[in-house]
């Protein structure tokens, strides 16, 4: 039976023009516990619950893990549909080059796979700083980690980084058994959490908590919104993009499809049910926080240090509080372990089909380890650079955020418009039905909701890198577009000139004139790059379609030899 399974999901990758050079080591809740392990609730779920929580109190934090659960899921169910039907490595860039066409799938492409480079980089910089740094060191232990600074940060995110690798590179048997582990784990650690801070609680349980608003944007919650907005609508939304965060990166079921036995089943069932049981989890969990805090008021005041004061105030036993932080610790570097595959297996499925410089190298496979071992060390080369540029977990969190969503919708929206068509004719095991295209404009329309709102201060950086990106794309596709491009950078600059009152949100997103005189650099050396080159329009031919495919098939078949394949 398992022959048999392990030849059809061969066959279905040759159908779409791929060899079987990966390892299908992967059971059903491998890959479920990859996607569960990156989404973490003890990850994001923490670091990321004081956005939330100094946005619109208590209330506002459980509504808001509420709303943004079911609204990650609905796109969870669109991104696992086109999974079952095309489950390839890469996938999002491959659905969207399939479903819409080669320019479509490769501004997905270059999307998700910075958003995957921040999700790296972002877990491993919130695993120093505020579980190892903060949580352990500082209120566990009682160390004095005011003398803590940038190299002692930087130190720490590069072995993180390195040893990541390394494990990596020696195979997705050694990966595989530990985000296994961490699935177990988060599980386990949550139920203890839940329990202690319940058991423990300093305050009587007060459950109106639960849907009671306090307005904390502005200085009366630590600014952590650093400006008052009395917009209840507008307040949700800037903590929603937070929650996202944390139930983001589910995308790494559909990057492992390669790996993973029986694809088309298990692979949609991974993304939606480890989107499904973080949401239910973290809901618990947010409803401990808020509930066994001693003073909203007293949390709120505390800004990012909100969670760290409703911790501090648990009256649990002291080696509890030293499992549970060692326990945090563990998952949230195996977190990024995880994300540390997916961005790897994404960068090396763009690079098969020519679409990064030094493709050739990039796509290659270990045979001897079957992994993508130069795809590995880029991909943690560019999460430790991407730190110098953000150097705090807010902003790469964000980025990761807006990055990722926006190019998990792109393939959904493609999927909308060619569904029933002759490019997506036949559906995989998991089939939406008549719920399929609803379902696909809720999921665009929340990915774009998500996108404006990670935009907004304190994260102007990210809105700006997006600008960035965009006249990037522009300027490096065509000659008609890189015009586009110059055109939008142009643009950047002159906004500055409009007189707005200080104190305006949309003020503070324009961005200065340096930023404005780089996007206008990039948009330049882009389009003198494309006139002279032609442009990766006429470079980059896409996935493999039609007569491409029949073609391949001898390359296939001479590929899966040197990895022991053939039949």
């Amino acid at each position: 039976m398992a022959q048999k399974v392990q030849e059809h999901d061969k066959q279905v990758l040759h159908k779409m023009g791929y060899a079987q050079e990966l390892a299908r080591r992967m059971s059903g809740f491998s890959n479920f516990a990859i996607s569960f392990s990156i989404i973490c609730i003890l990850a994001g779920g923490i670091s990321a619950f004081p956005a939330a929580f100094n946005a619109l109190g208590s209330g506002g934090a459980f509504m808001i893990w509420l709303v943004g659960g079911i609204l990650a899921l609905s796109v969870a169910f669109g991104m696992g549909q086109i999974a079952s039907s095309f489950p390839t490595a890469g996938g999002l860039y491959h659905w969207s080059s399939h479903l819409g066409n080669k320019a479509w799938g490769w501004a997905t492409a270059w999307f998700n796979l910075v958003g995957l480079v921040c999700v790296v980089s972002s877990v491993d910089v919130l695993l120093y700083t505020v579980f190892f740094k903060d949580l352990l060191l500082g209120t566990v232990l009682g160390m004095d980690v005011s003398t803590f600074g940038y190299w002692h940060q930087f130190i720490f995110v590069a072995a993180a980084l390195i040893s990541q690798a390394l494990l990596n590179h020696y195979g997705i048997g050694i990966t595989t058994k530990l985000t296994d582990l961490s699935g177990y784990l988060i599980f386990a650690l949550t139920i203890i959490l839940i329990g202690a801070l319940f058991v423990f609680s300093p305050v009587a349980l007060d459950i109106s908590r639960l849907w009671t608003f306090t307005n904390f944007t502005g200085p009366i919650g630590g600014e952590v919104v650093p400006f008052r907005t009395e917009s209840v609508a507008f307040a949700f939304l800037l903590g929603l993009s937070y929650v996202c965060y944390t139930i983001t990166g589910f995308d790494a079921s559909a990057h492992t499809s390669e790996e993973t036995q029986d694809a088309q089943v298990n692979v949609p069932k991974g993304m939606w049910t480890a989107v499904f049981w973080s949401w239910i989890f973290g809901l618990v969990a947010v409803a401990a926080y808020v509930l066994t805090m001693p003073s909203i008021e007293e949390a709120g005041a505390a800004g990012w240090g909100s969670f760290f004061y409703m911790w501090g105030a648990s009256r649990m036993p002291y080696a509890l509080s030293l499992f549970l932080a060692i326990g945090l610790v563990i998952v949230n570097y195996i977190c990024a372990l995880a994300g540390l595959t997916s961005t790897s297996r994404m960068m090396y499925a763009f690079s098969r089909d020519g679409g990064l410089p030094g493709s050739t190298t990039l796509a290659q496979v270990s045979t001897q380890y079957r992994t993508p071992t130069y795809a590995i060390w880029v991909s943690a080369a560019l999460a430790l650079l991407s730190t110098v540029y953000a150097p705090y977990y807010l902003v790469l969190a964000v980025a990761c955020a807006v990055f990722l969503y926006i190019s998990m919708v792109m393939p959904v929206a493609a999927g909308l418009l060619a569904e029933g068509s002759a490019k997506w004719k036949e559906k995989g095991p998991f089939n939406l039905g008549g719920l399929s295209k609803p379902n696909a404009v809720l999921a665009t329309i929340f990915g774009i909701t998500l996108a404006i709102s990670g935009f907004f201060p304190p994260n102007e950086k990210v809105f700006h890198f997006t600008m960035m990106l965009i006249v990037a794309m522009f300027a490096l596709w065509s000659r008609q577009s890189a015009i586009i491009g110059v055109v939008l950078a142009v643009i950047s600059l002159v906004i500055g000139f409009i007189p707005l009152p200080d104190g305006n949100v949309a003020k503070m997103l324009i961005p200065d004139a340096t930023t404005a005189y780089i996007t206008i650099g990039i948009a330049v050396v882009g389009l003198i790059i494309t006139y002279m080159k032609g442009g990766e329009a006429n470079r980059f031919e896409g996935v493999p379609e039609g007569e491409k495919i029949k073609q391949r098939q001898k390359l296939i078949a001479d590929i899966e030899k040197r990895y022991g394949e053939a039949d």
